[in-house]
């Protein structure tokens, strides 16, 4: 994974900026505040926000939620999975937050060009805090034969602090939706 440096080029800034106004998006609706927008051609072709909590559904994250877009749209004008596979090679994806395990084996089976992303996860990233999945090239059998995956270029530390200053805010401000704890806080229990 390479570290952005302080010669990033204006439309990174703008696309990052855009994944940014998702993350807000998120975070207005009480959701943990990741945001991403998928470009091919310098242009923003989707976009998505963390919908976990909306859904009720763990996988929904920002990635995800742009693929899924992408894909339905891509289906509904004909296009067939070689087609499909095409587009993805010459899109990048631009998050706010290094992309977990999940996500980045789905970039990686999809074929992505390319990811930039803002702050580094340190507890599920897989583009190098964690697993380095942009950078592995494997061939995994699946029920109908082989789907190869293939690495991805990736760039992290894109406006990092303010990826940094949205999950904070949330964070401090107490996750509404998080679960109650079904054990009592340690040092509350008394032995008999």
């Amino acid at each position: 994974m390479e570290v952005a440096s302080g010669d990033d080029s204006t439309s990174t800034i703008a696309f990052m900026e855009l994944a940014l106004e998702q993350a807000q998006f998120a975070l207005d609706n009480l959701e943990v505040p990741i945001g991403c927008v998928i470009v091919e051609d310098r242009k923003v072709i989707a976009s998505g926000s963390n919908r976990t909590t909306a859904t009720r559904n763990g996988t929904r994250h920002a990635e995800m939620e742009a693929i899924d877009a992408l894909l339905e749209e891509w289906q509904k004008i004909g296009l067939n999975q070689l087609e499909v596979a095409e587009k993805f090679s010459r899109c990048d994806l631009y998050v706010t937050c290094e992309p977990c395990i999940m996500c980045a084996t789905a970039l990686s089976i999809l074929g992505i060009r390319q990811v930039y992303f803002g702050c580094a996860n340190d507890k599920f990233g897989g583009c190098g805090s964690i697993l380095s999945l942009h950078e592995n090239v494997s061939d995994n059998i699946s029920r109908n034969g082989s789907t190869q995956t293939k690495g991805f270029k990736c760039t992290g530390g894109l406006m990092s602090e303010h990826a940094i200053a949205l999950l904070r805010y949330f964070y401090e401000q107490g996750n509404p939706n998080a679960p109650k704890p079904h054990r009592p806080v340690q040092g509350s229990q008394q032995l008999h």
